[in-house]
């Protein structure tokens, strides 16, 4: 068993109950990654609580100074940080004018899951807003294993006694900090960036060494399975894209937002053409849809478990334990190319 909040699943990690002062600790174990980049189990929504936010791509690094004192004489000068890079699954809620905040809401029926078999995670709950207003939320993400440079949300929203507006804002940023950054410095210096209804891309380089990345959003809107219009509006700031669009829910009533995120470096191409190829890379994603991706996904994660799975009888809390480890050793590092390696957190962390 990997922590005593933890259920026992042969093939899943499930958080049952929400405790804050366990989030923190549930990004890191609940993390995702496919090789190409990586998050930590952050959530979609704001959340106001104690959090570590990470998405992070492979490869990317920054030779930042070590902050040192006279009892660590020996250490080197500077050392690579990992660095936090642009954060692709934002996505503000707003109910009849409330934030979706879990620290603020009372919460009930939490639930989250991370399937290794499959290489996905999902998290539900009930959040209960200071007007009486209850909504049930849905929510479950992706890193492409055959896509691998597409992350996929879906956010299924479900009002239980009420009917009225849901104001949704998908957003990229990339006006982010390192938690061990020196002196709150921050990274990244921004190439360029575009928002207009339906779509944003946002390009971001490092201020040493000259990485560029660049990410690109699609995202829908679906009735209880049925398309909906999206007439969004759309803002910039530094670093920031997003889009806002409104809908009225009816009570009892599922709304799912899918939301698609091309995140590219210039690793992978030429750093000229980022913007244009994250662009069409999410606009396949958002032709293709989430649940074919899912699919898609959820065959290769099988095809390597074909491969790489221990079987241990017997004993479920250490076939948990180990089909973890051998998880976060394929979702790291993927052997499709060779400049990479495994990182000491893998994706979980900067280290």
């Amino acid at each position: 068993m990997l922590d005593n909040y933890l259920e026992q699943d042969a093939w899943r990690i499930i958080e049952r109950g929400w405790n804050p002062l366990n989030q923190t600790k549930s990004e890191s174990i609940f993390s995702l990654g496919n090789g190409r980049m990586g998050q930590r189990a952050n959530f979609e929504e704001d959340y106001s609580g104690e959090t570590f936010q990470g998405n992070y791509v492979a490869g990317v690094y920054y030779p930042d100074k070590t902050k040192v004192g006279w009892w660590k004489n020996g250490y080197p000068e500077y050392f690579a940080k990992v660095l936090n890079a642009v954060n692709w699954i934002g996505l503000r809620i707003a109910v009849n004018g409330e934030k979706l905040d879990l620290n603020t809401v009372q919460v009930s029926d939490f639930y989250r899951e991370l399937n290794m078999q499959h290489g996905y995670l999902q998290r539900s709950f009930i959040a209960n807003f200071a007007n009486g207003n209850a909504v049930k939320i849905v929510a479950t993400r992706f890193l492409s294993l055959v896509d691998d440079e597409v992350g996929a949300l879906s956010y299924s929203i479900t009002p239980l006694n009420f009917s009225g507006e849901i104001v949704a804002i998908p957003y990229l940023d990339f006006d982010v900090e390192n938690e061990d950054s020196n002196y709150e410095e921050k990274f990244w210096e921004e190439v360029e960036k575009s928002a207009t209804a339906g779509k944003a891309h946002v390009c971001a380089r490092t201020k040493k060494l000259d990485f560029q990345v660049c990410a690109a959003m699609r995202f829908a809107l679906a009735e209880d399975g049925n398309a909906v219009t999206i007439n969004s509006s759309f803002a910039e700031k530094l670093n920031y894209v997003e889009n806002t669009f409104a809908f009225t829910a009816e009570e009892g009533k599922s709304y799912r937002i899918t939301k698609y995120s091309a995140v590219l470096s210039s690793l992978n191409h030429t750093a000229s053409n980022l913007a244009n190829a994250a662009n069409q890379l999410a606009e396949k994603a958002l032709e293709k849809g989430f649940d074919a991706m899912l699919a898609e996904h959820a065959a290769a994660w099988e095809a390597k478990w074909n491969i790489s799975d221990i079987e241990i009888d017997g004993d479920i809390s250490a076939q948990q334990g180990i089909r973890f480890n051998i998880f976060q050793l394929n979702q790291t590092v993927t052997g499709v190319d060779a400049r990479l390696n495994i990182g000491p957190k893998g994706f979980t962390g900067e280290k």
